[in-house]
């Protein structure tokens, strides 16, 4: 049985005092719900202050990024173990890195590995875009994601992985995959691939997500699907009452 696993991925969004303020008003619902894994994954300006709320509780943390690089001549970049001072979790190769930053299978790769090395658990974006989606390239794109993104793992490192299918077009949008096409994605094609990487027991034990427009009223029906094991919740975690409903709806 996977435990339910929710991430909130705040992006470049609140401010010092506006994460102090959401992460107090949204822990006291939070901490109610004990059967579901969450992480917050707020700005790094505001990960200290997000830490020292949440210290204590269940609530987990996350960087929405970082560098291979252990140390070195690396402006504006910051190292796994400086992650791993504050937070047990990092999200990597999220669409948003891949389109404006130049993120690449290979580049992502290096960071799970280095993530992985210092003690971090990685959360791993895959998803085709609009044009790839409708040219029926789905399988194609998504798949070759998840083999090269997690290539050179061993088995007993990739059952650490949590992987979150992002369907580009569905980002930031309102748009979303409905729950029998997600599930169709989380099935036949990420789990397969990862049964072709890792064995068919490795791939039954790690969480598949989906992200792409997850709210408070569409949450629950993504739940329902078996492959489906959370949610990478993107503009409704920064609304404490949509993101306690979708934490709970994962719950139950």
């Amino acid at each position: 049985m996977r435990t339910p696993f929710v991430a909130g991925n705040w992006k470049m969004n609140k401010t010092v005092a506006e994460a102090r303020e959401l992460v107090s008003v949204m822990g006291k619902g939070l901490a109610v719900i004990n059967n579901v894994e969450i992480v917050l994954c707020p700005p790094f300006v505001s990960i200290l202050a997000v830490a020292n709320l949440i210290g204590g509780t269940r609530l987990g943390l996350g960087a929405q990024n970082l560098h291979w690089e252990e140390k070195g001549a690396f402006t504006g970049e910051v190292s796994p173990a400086m992650v791993k001072e504050f937070c047990n979790y990092v999200i990597l190769g999220h669409s948003e890195r891949r389109t404006y930053f130049g993120e690449t299978d290979l580049t992502v790769n290096k960071k799970i590995h280095a993530a992985l090395k210092a003690g971090l658990t990685p959360i791993v974006c895959v998803g085709e875009t609009l044009e790839e989606n409708k040219a029926g390239k789905t399988a194609q794109v998504v798949s070759t994601q998840t083999k090269e993104g997690l290539q050179g793992l061993d088995a007993e490192s990739a059952a650490k992985v949590v992987v979150a299918y992002e369907p580009v077009w569905a980002i930031g949008t309102g748009l979303a995959a409905t729950a029998d096409d997600a599930q169709q994605v989380h099935c036949d094609i990420v789990r397969k691939s990862l049964a072709d990487q890792f064995g068919s027991d490795v791939a039954q034990k790690i969480r598949i997500l989906y992200g792409g427009s997850v709210n408070a009223a569409n949450a629950a029906e993504y739940f329902t699907k078996p492959d489906i094991d959370g949610a990478l919740v993107g503009g409704a975690s920064l609304k404490s009452d949509d993101f306690i409903a979708i934490v709970q709806a994962a719950s139950n």
